[in-house]
């Protein structure tokens, strides 16, 4: 583990040649873990050369020997799978479920990716002129720029990692400062292991402030992947414009839970248990707003706060607890400021609240409204703001008042109605009888309006992490009109 105080850069360990440090430290003990010395300019330089170097003759490999080296990368995995659980449980304050979840979801990523060099196909087009063809290939972009998340760490940065070297990428990694492990020098060890060619894997730690512009800005990337706030996925944006550069965007969710009247409340409830409270509700696909129909709100209430209040919350390391710690301070301050607004404009705590260092109670509150500070924003923790909604109209209405897209839910017996209404929510993603936090490998991810740009997974990465280049073939000489 002596490696994850160094960056990871053409195959090799080195010290980073800032003189600031990043302090790497677990959330629920406040303890730190490791410190790692980050990268400059000079390094991350370095990381996309070496990219750039690999990225040929990884592209000209045949299909067998990449799929060879995929398999590889499985079983180091395998292998490794307690150890990277432990740092999802110690990085990231994931419990011990959450981080299971999230090793197998990465799994499923690299699984499916395995099948893209097979899948890389192009077409024959016919043309307007005689004795013509026109060849469509579908080609690697280049060189890859990953931004990994701080929530979903493993997850999140393989599901952009693997579908890029499966369709012939190199990648350059920048981890979230808060898991520079989880997110970015785990995949040196893991590629490393797995026998992957030197550079074609790169991991720099570094300060946001001395590189995260430039990450964006330098010249070799042709595609910056970036999970993460809006409000950071829209500099990246612009940074990426500017240059010319594609990007694939996600961000933010405001994702609703809408009960109907004719719902199975046992049923609801417990789903929107889970899918709020997992990781502490610090999911882009998380239930930010539960939204039940009127005629049934009060009995959802109270089933949704009995089942709330069997949490177990505390030390994600416990086998046992559902509810860990939220990432850092700044983010539990940021939710008691919404809360506490929120609680003075009208909105009832009926159920937790109680913090402690970076461990925040699950919260439930009752009598919100669409237009409170609770609802509107992003809440990324163990809130639950329940509104009640007049019919099913008012809930839509709710639902599409927000700048996000991403997620969301409708609890009804009549599924069929339930597709119909799920066609009115303006969002990437929606689930009938279900709660929110979905993600499948071979199935688009990805959202509507300030949620993102772009779609993740199965055949919508290849398409993402790859151009298309047109050769016309000409059998027989053309004739002009101009001899």
């Amino acid at each position: 583990m002596d490696h994850f105080t160094k960056q990871y850069i053409n195959g090799n360990w080195k010290l980073g040649s800032s003189e600031k440090n990043i302090e790497n430290v677990n959330p629920y003990t406040g303890q730190k873990i490791v410190t790692i010395q980050s990268a400059n300019k000079k390094d991350l330089d370095e990381a996309f050369q070496a990219a750039k170097v690999a990225q040929p003759k990884w592209a000209n490999m045949t299909v067998a020997e990449k799929q060879g080296y995929f398999q590889k990368l499985v079983d180091v995995m395998m292998a490794e799978k307690d150890g990277i659980i432990d740092w999802l449980i110690k990085e990231s304050g994931s419990t011990h479920l959450k981080a299971t979840i999230e090793f197998d979801s990465a799994l499923g990523v690299v699984k499916e990716s395995m099948s893209f060099p097979t899948r890389m196909a192009g077409s024959i087009l016919p043309s307007i002129f005689p004795n013509k063809e026109n060849r469509v290939y579908r080609i690697p972009k280049g060189v890859i720029g990953v931004i990994g998340p701080w929530n979903f760490p493993f997850h999140l940065t393989m599901r952009s990692v693997a579908p890029a070297l499966a369709t012939g990428n190199s990648v350059v990694i920048k981890p979230a400062s808060d898991t520079p492990v989880t997110s970015g020098l785990i995949f040196g060890m893991l590629f490393e292991k797995a026998g992957f060619p030197k550079g074609l894997v790169n991991v720099v730690v570094g300060k946001g402030s001395e590189i995260g512009d430039e990450f964006v800005i330098h010249p070799i990337p042709k595609l910056i992947s970036f999970t993460g706030s809006t409000e950071v996925g829209r500099r990246i944006g612009e940074n990426a414009g500017k240059n010319l550069k594609d990007v694939a965007l996600e961000l933010g969710g405001n994702n609703v839970m809408i009960v109907l009247k004719d719902a199975n409340i046992e049923r609801a409830a417990k789903a929107a248990v889970f899918g709020k409270f997992l990781h502490q509700g610090q999911i882009c696909m998380a239930l930010n707003r539960i939204i039940v129909d009127k005629e049934i709100h009060d009995d959802f209430v109270n089933e949704f706060t009995k089942l709330v209040s069997q949490l177990k919350y505390g030390d994600p390391s416990d086998q046992s607890t559902f509810v860990g710690p939220v990432i850092n301070k700044e983010q539990i301050e940021r939710i008691q400021k919404d809360l506490n607004e929120s609680i003075q404009q009208g909105a009832e705590l009926i159920y937790g609240g109680k913090v402690e260092g970076c461990l925040m109670q699950p919260t439930v509150l009752k009598n919100v409204t669409n237009d409170m500070p609770i609802a509107q924003n992003e809440i990324f923790g163990p809130v639950a703001a329940i509104i009640k909604a007049e019919n099913e109209k008012e809930a839509v209405e709710f639902a599409n008042d927000s700048q996000y897209g991403l997620s969301g839910s409708i609890f009804t017996e009549d599924r069929h109605h339930g597709v119909e209404l799920a066609m009115k929510i303006e969002t990437g993603m929606i689930h009938v009888n279900d709660q929110s936090v979905n993600d499948e490998a071979h199935v688009p991810f990805g959202g509507e309006k300030d949620s993102g740009i772009g779609r993740f997974n199965g055949e919508w990465a290849m398409e993402k992490f790859t151009t298309v280049k047109w050769i016309g073939v000409q059998s027989g000489y053309r004739e002009y009109p101009i001899f």
